[in-house]
């Protein structure tokens, strides 16, 4: 466990510094989403391609990994709605609180975390289950959001309200997977990896550098991103929290998404599904990560309750630095 910890440490470290900064004024509230942007567009995608490219491309499109998580990720998502919709909480609410409770912070946290923990190999099943969430499991939230009243859209505020069909907040939803370039970049570095092909030594050298800072900006980032969404949830510009509509969906996340996760693995393996033991231990331990940041800017996009969204988050990032260490040190174990 304490080797565990000596490998975790400066990642939530990281996260907490950047909550700090953020919340004590060195780092202006106004700076956040330019960081966000300089991890989403240029670091980490030079961080997955490069990733991509050194994973062996089976590893990348291996089906087994894909429709496992996927199984998992649309029970989660049904879970959680399930347990949430109810009193003042309706389908908005509850479709990003089951996006919260379902989508790891793979891409931010999850892959540099998992390749110290175990290596290169690790890269490969992560990236798998990211593209999963980013396409699928986003999506089908983003649609079941829009199956309740209207509500308003904070990217049109001269519109009063928005009435979108969930198909074709699919669509939309899709369409902003397609503008994302963290699956291009995946899909570069396997062609790179089918391909056995290779940069020129300058490019490379410049992905490199990039794809170095991806991990540090990153974890720094959702600090910051974090503290914001709080001071703004403070503020009073959203409605109170209860800690009721917040325990239970971070309890799921961390606690009962990585136990389906291991349940289904070794159900599917028993019915001679070849899914490799290293691969669903990948797959617990991506379960096992706090809830992904930038759902709390998905949740604000889309007019839902992101005090609550944040809350989550916040919550499922602070303990996720002991209850994810126990994850690896559990998996690790010998059997």
């Amino acid at each position: 466990m304490l080797a565990t910890l000596n490998v975790t440490f400066p990642f939530f470290a990281l996260v907490l510094c950047g909550y700090l900064a953020a919340r004590r004024g060195l780092l202006p509230l106004a700076a956040i989403p330019g960081m966000n942007s300089f991890v989403l567009f240029f670091a980490l995608p030079c961080m997955l391609y490069r990733f991509g490219a050194s994973t062996p491309i089976a590893q990348l499109l291996d089906p087994s990994v894909a429709m496992s998580y996927l199984f998992c990720a649309l029970v989660m998502v049904a879970l959680v709605v399930s347990v949430t919709r109810r009193g003042r909480i309706g389908w908005n609410d509850a479709a990003f609180g089951a996006l919260v409770g379902a989508f790891p912070n793979t891409g931010f946290m999850g892959v540099p975390l998992l390749v110290a923990l175990l290596g290169p190999q690790a890269a490969g099943p992560a990236i798998v289950t990211i593209l999963v969430d980013m396409v699928i499991t986003t999506s089908l939230c983003i649609g079941l959001s829009r199956l309740g009243p209207a509500v308003a859209d904070a990217a049109q505020p001269e519109m009063d309200v928005v009435q979108t069909s969930a198909a074709q907040a699919a669509k939309n939803a899709l369409k902003g997977v397609a503008a994302n370039p963290m699956p291009w970049a995946i899909l570069s570095g396997a062609l790179v990896s089918a391909y056995q092909l290779h940069l020129p030594a300058p490019v490379a050298a410049t992905v490199g550098l990039l794809a170095d800072s991806a991990s540090p900006v990153a974890l720094f980032t959702i600090g910051a991103v974090l503290a914001r969404s709080n001071m703004l949830a403070a503020s009073g510009h959203a409605p109170a929290v209860r800690w009721s509509e917040v325990l239970p969906v971070a309890g799921i996340k961390l606690f009962v998404h990585p136990l389906w996760v291991l349940a289904v693995g070794h159900t599917v393996r028993a019915l001679g599904v070849p899914l490799d033991s290293f691969a669903l231990t990948v797959m617990v331990l991506v379960a096992a990560l706090p809830s992904a940041s930038n759902v709390s800017m998905l949740a604000e996009r889309f007019g839902a309750d992101n005090g609550r969204i944040a809350r989550i988050i916040l919550v499922s990032t602070a303990v996720a630095f002991l209850s994810f260490s126990g994850a690896v040190a559990w998996m690790a174990a010998p059997r």
